[in-house]
């Protein structure tokens, strides 16, 4: 594979395990914030509306009622895996940022370019980027940032992504930042930079007949 192509993948992959919703019932430690990170809120909100962006994109891609249920349905941990997305993409921020690391516009649009090439097209790498990551088309450039971004950490680390080394930076990373996530969406382990369920006895699971997770 691509070497390229292969470490784009690997941040993106490590999420793919999809997981059903949860939806908290009782009182909220984080009024309004699905999590605060280095200070700053990512809202409920905000959270929603990257969620339904890819739901959008995906009944675009899927107009039959039918086949879209099942994409739904195989996608059910979108929230929470997008919520993930969205805190470890300032977790590498500022992990590379402490190294002096950052990506230009033609850094992005070159490495699209190369992705747009294996792909078949734009119109491919987006789908495919939708398909296997929930990444939707409008999101595509930040999500090859993400992944310059820990391109260059890795060799700045002399490491690849998948080498301790890289992940210890990125530990130091969200302890700089004490990431605290609302815990309807799980917790966020500061060792692996990554969002883990919570043991949260008063969370239950719910699912409308359609397929389309409800909050209690």
């Amino acid at each position: 594979m691509h070497r390229r192509r292969r470490t784009a993948l690997v941040l993106t992959a490590a999420i793919a395990a999809a997981a059903p919703l949860l939806t908290a019932c009782g009182n909220d430690a984080h009024p309004g914030a699905a999590a605060v990170v280095g200070g700053q809120r990512i809202t409920v909100a905000q959270l929603e509306s990257r969620v339904d962006e890819v739901r959008k994109a995906q009944r675009a891609a899927v107009p039959d009622q039918t086949q879209y249920q099942q994409v739904v349905s195989s996608t059910s941990g979108l929230t929470r895996d997008t919520l993930h997305n969205m805190v470890l993409d300032r977790v590498l921020h500022r992990a590379a940022q402490d190294r002096g690391i950052t990506v230009t516009r033609s850094e992005i649009q070159r490495m699209r370019g190369d992705l747009e090439r294996q792909a078949g097209g734009g119109k491919g790498l987006e789908a495919a980027w939708l398909q296997k990551y929930g990444i939707a088309p409008a999101r595509l450039d930040d999500n090859l940032r993400l992944q310059l971004e820990a391109q260059k950490l890795a060799s700045r680390l002399g490491t690849d992504t998948s080498q301790p080394a890289f992940w210890k930076a990125l530990s130091k990373a969200s302890e700089e930042l004490h990431v605290d996530l609302n815990p309807r969406y799980g917790a966020w382990d500061v060792q692996k930079s990554s969002r883990v369920d919570a043991d949260t006895p008063w969370v239950r699971e719910v699912t409308t007949a359609g397929g389309e997770p409800v909050t209690a």
